[in-house]
């Protein structure tokens, strides 16, 4: 690998000649701009604001613009006479534990090789140090133009350097978190840490740019004259409310179901059931009501439209049973009033037959 920096780690009166090797290399698919009428390269020319001309890289250099619009030329020569101790060398300052550096701070990583037979001893004893002490150095060096600040770990057998953003050059996180009070429940937290550890670990060696495959298929298929663009994913519906103690539940479910564990899915027909459901909003109780469950569309069990004909059916029945007793009750009353008017009539009767006779005298025989 070559080397960018070239220097020393001075570790207290202890010189270790070092080369700054890139640890990091970028994969990613850099494009051209072209003019899309014809097709030709879009170039970016340096050219002299004063004379219009263009200018060759060899005759580029560095200026510092003040605020009246002057510039002060600068030198390699200028920055390398500065008087810093880490102009180049790698000072070490500190040793500190490794869960002091906040990972915001880190920048770009570099790897640092021994420069010469002479180095190796004192390179091994810094690199076993830190290995024995279980810290990172801190350190000061300059690269680029400006100092900088460096983390010291040891990565295998080899000392790697990573450069820190200064401590007043992060940000403070103002206005970032949610400004409403929201309150997560443990029966929540609960289903979280059962998604995380049912989701486990992951290799980091097996992680891959999948965005990279799929524009270097594409780029193939467009030389070769048979690309023909996929259907693009449909956008996410933004600010859908759902019931987070489901979604969690869904989500449990379903990884434990890609993992092929018991309790995924559940079989074929709730993983049926699983693939077309949307996350429904439920009501839940306090922790000693039950919650009303949702209805299931699934084979073998009762459906929304079959509750809907039960409830139909009872209510036809209801209203029939009460029809018929109305009806049973009325010929009652019914026969109750015949039976009393035909005894009213028969007693009538009896009354005037008996008054009759009562006025009419009988008829004496005669001498």
């Amino acid at each position: 690998m070559r080397s960018i920096w070239n220097g020393a780690i001075s570790f207290g009166l202890v010189s270790i000649p070092i080369k700054l090797v890139n640890a990091t290399e970028s994969h990613s698919i850099s494009f051209r701009q072209i003019h899309l009428a014809d097709g030709g390269r879009i170039r970016h020319r340096k050219v002299c604001e004063l004379d219009g001309e263009e200018v060759p890289g060899a005759e580029i250099g560095k200026g510092y613009e003040e605020a009246d619009g002057s510039v002060i030329p600068i030198t390699d020569e200028d920055l390398a006479q500065l008087p810093l101790a880490t102009a180049k060398t790698i000072e070490i300052m500190s040793f500190v534990p490794a869960e002091e550096i906040d990972p915001l701070q880190m920048d770009a990583a570099y790897y640092l090789a021994a420069n010469g037979a002479t180095a190796a001893k004192p390179y091994t004893l810094l690199r076993e140090a830190l290995k024995r002490s279980r810290k990172v150095a801190i350190a000061k060096y300059a690269l680029r133009g400006r100092e900088r600040l460096g983390m010291l770990r040891v990565v295998d057998d080899v000392i790697a350097m990573h450069g820190l953003l200064w401590p007043d050059e992060i940000r403070a996180p103002e206005g970032v978190a949610p400004d409403v009070e929201v309150t997560v429940r443990d029966a929540e937290l609960d289903l979280a840490d059962a998604l995380m550890a049912t989701l486990g670990e992951v290799e980091m060696a097996s992680l891959h740019d999948d965005y990279r495959d799929a524009v270097e298929a594409m780029i193939a298929a467009k030389a070769g004259g048979a690309f023909e663009p996929a259907e693009a994913p449909g956008e996410p519906a933004g600010g859908q409310v759902i019931d987070l103690m489901a979604a969690l539940e869904k989500s449990v479910r379903a990884a434990k179901a890609s993992r092929g564990e018991a309790g995924g899915a559940g079989g074929a027909e709730e993983a049926e059931t699983e693939a077309g459901a949307e996350v429904t909003p439920m009501r839940r109780g306090g922790a000693g009501r039950k919650s009303a469950a949702a209805p299931k569309a699934v084979g073998g069990k009762k459906s929304t439209a079959a509750s809907a004909k039960k409830t139909a059916a009872t209510a036809a029945a209801k209203s029939t049973s009460a029809a018929s007793k109305k009806k049973t009750a009325a010929k009652s009353t019914a026969g109750k009033s015949g039976t009393t008017k035909s005894t009213s009539t028969a007693s009538t009767k009896k009354t005037g037959a008996g008054t009759k006779k009562a006025a009419t005298p009988r008829k004496r025989a005669s001498a």
